[in-house]
């Protein structure tokens, strides 16, 4: 075809290129390297490299004995480690057929909900900083201290907690703590859920640079098998505190968000942090209940079910539970003999999200790479494992 000025288009040099974007990108956040096949702006093909933050959790946890696999847990997601330790204790006391009080299941609950709260606030305050927007991130990282300071209150870490040990929790809930907890979520829902969906979420320059982008449709996340607010954010109502419930999450009642395509087609980077964002005022309607049911609940000794010596008979067992990035999943195997488990294999609902990558970036341009990343929130160390 001719252009007119004496040279044709089909003779202009279309040569790829093969760009790394990462490690050492900030949206990759030093572990994560991405190979992007590229021609001028737009992606053609992009293979995600993995395995910079290898620690071999699962060939460790063969080698200490149940209780002590749990601060291995704390270290995949780290920046949800309560759902991590959660879903092992969940699956070992499903293993020796322990069932917690009440009073522990409210005081899980109200943990993980808290902890699913802190982790949205990484999750969408990064996330506007990877495209541009500062602010938001230091408005939600302000709130999350405030959830890391009554984490620490209760067992003295603000990271890695090794608080959900196998039948109960390891501390109890200190004097004080229900009254510090709802004076912060009355501040939450007054001030910082509406101050998220203004500043950032309802931003016009944000919708611009969001919906539309990264589009998943239901029936794709199903097949790569994706679950929690990646696949809501697509439109579908899947949530294992609705459809499966545990630690008496059936008592709550709390609505589950979908993605609504409002901006443009549903399932777009846009539906997924809308999701994250409404999800963290759900999560304060359920710990309002929880705090209300501890309050009338009868007082149980945190560690009455804690066995002396965790030591279950041959079998196996599968357990999942809904952490802050989706369905996490534990398969442990015990063989009878030791108190060490003989296999524990883990379902990550990140490594399901990053498995999807490749296929949402093809025709993208090279910016809005970083916006998909951002979207899917994923953590290499559960990914690595």
């Amino acid at each position: 075809m001719s252009s007119g000025f004496g040279w044709r288009v089909d003779d202009l040099d279309t040569d790829e290129m093969i760009l790394n974007m990462g490690p050492q990108h900030p949206s990759t956040h030093g572990v994560l390297r991405l190979e992007l096949r590229t021609d001028g702006e737009v992606v053609r093909a992009a293979r995600p490299h993995i395995g910079y933050l290898h620690r071999c959790f699962e060939k460790h946890a063969e080698n200490v004995d149940y209780p002590g696999v749990i601060p291995y847990t704390d270290r995949m997601d780290y920046v949800a480690s309560m759902g991590n330790s959660l879903g092992y204790a969940l699956a070992v006391e499903k293993l020796l057929g322990i069932e917690v009080s009440p009073y522990v299941g409210a005081i899980r609950v109200i943990m993980a909900e808290l902890q699913r709260i802190a982790s949205h606030c990484v999750a969408v305050g990064t996330y506007g900083m990877d495209i541009g927007a500062f602010t938001p991130f230091l408005h939600l990282l302000r709130d999350r201290e405030k959830i890391l300071d009554l984490f620490e209150w209760t067992c003295g870490a603000r990271l890695l907690y090794n608080y959900n040990w196998v039948g109960g929790v390891s501390h109890d809930l200190p004097e004080g703590f229900v009254k510090a907890c709802r004076a912060f979520l009355r501040e939450y829902d007054a001030i910082t859920i509406p101050e998220l969906m203004d500043l950032l979420i309802g931003n016009k320059i944000f919708v611009k640079r969001t919906a539309g982008v990264g589009v998943l449709p239901v029936p794709l996340a199903i097949s790569y098998d994706l679950t929690g607010p990646n696949l809501r954010g697509s439109g579908l109502a899947r949530d294992l505190r609705k459809d499966a419930p545990y630690c008496g999450y059936e008592r709550y009642q709390f609505d589950v968000p979908v993605g609504t395509g409002q901006f443009g087609p549903k399932g777009s980077c846009f539906d997924r942090n809308w999701v994250r964002s409404i999800e963290m005022a759900e999560c304060s309607k359920i710990i309002h209940q929880a705090l209300d049911f501890l309050e009338k609940t009868e007082k149980t000794d945190v560690h009455e079910k804690v066995p002396k010596r965790v030591k279950p008979a041959k079998g196996e067992v599968y357990a999942r539970s809904e952490a802050p990035r989706g369905q996490l999943g534990y398969y442990i195997v015990a063989d009878g003999t030791g108190v060490n488990p003989y296999r524990v294999k883990v379902k990550s609902p990140c490594f399901t999200a990053m498995s999807v990558f490749h296929v949402l970036s093809r025709g993208m341009y090279i910016a809005d790479i970083i916006a998909l990343i951002g979207s899917l929130d994923v953590v290499l160390g559960e990914i690595d494992r």
